[in-house]
């Protein structure tokens, strides 16, 4: 990450980390309180469907701001999301951009390879090591969504669940520095950068 970071402060662009996720109607089981006496009861779905979800985080290195994407489909992520995602983020973030996503086929489809080659004069995109998902932040967005905004709970259709996910990440983006905790986090910069990007926030 050293040169890619390096790199993008020289030229002013903007850090985007992406990855893919799921929700599905069936609760993500937690741990939680409850009265004395009365063990709190989940009930879920025998039947469930599933939200596929492509998350981003944005981050001007050496900066402490950041920013959170969130898309959310029915079904898998094919290459058509994939693409549909990336002219999202192109209204979204001004200058250059630097993507670092992993290996996932819908990121190496002729179509997604095609699309990036006439986006050069904006996006260049580097791929993740196969081996080490938790070097993306995004994973620990995943995991504070999993832990909070769907913890526990069983929605009866996808709208509601859709919802759910809204609110969820409507709250982190209003944590100014979440997004940099999930750098910290994946070990992209040490405590002391961490507390010295914090000052001001």
């Amino acid at each position: 990450m050293a040169p890619a970071k390096k790199g993008a402060q020289r030229t002013g662009a903007t850090i985007v980390f992406v990855d893919e996720s799921g929700f599905s109607q069936r609760p993500n089981v937690r741990r939680t309180w409850g009265p004395r006496g009365r063990t709190p009861v989940v009930r879920e779905h025998f039947t469930w469907k599933r939200l596929s979800a492509i998350g981003a985080l944005g981050w001007r290195a050496g900066t402490g701001s950041t920013r959170l994407f969130l898309s959310l489909r029915p079904g898998s992520v094919a290459s058509e999301a994939i693409i549909k995602f990336l002219r999202h983020l192109r209204r979204h973030l001004r200058g250059k951009v630097l993507l670092i996503w992993d290996g996932l086929a819908s990121h190496r489809s002729r179509q997604v390879i095609q699309h990036i080659d006439s986006q050069r004069q904006w996006l260049t995109v580097e791929r993740l090591p196969g081996y080490a998902p938790e070097l993306n932040p995004v994973e620990y967005l995943w995991s504070a969504m999993k832990a909070k905004a769907t913890a526990n709970y069983s929605p009866d259709t996808l709208d509601e669940l859709r919802g759910r996910l809204r609110a969820g990440i409507g709250r982190l983006r209003r944590q100014d520095i979440i997004g940099l905790g999930f750098i910290k986090h994946a070990r992209l910069i040490s405590e002391r950068e961490y507390r010295e990007l914090c000052k001001g926030h």
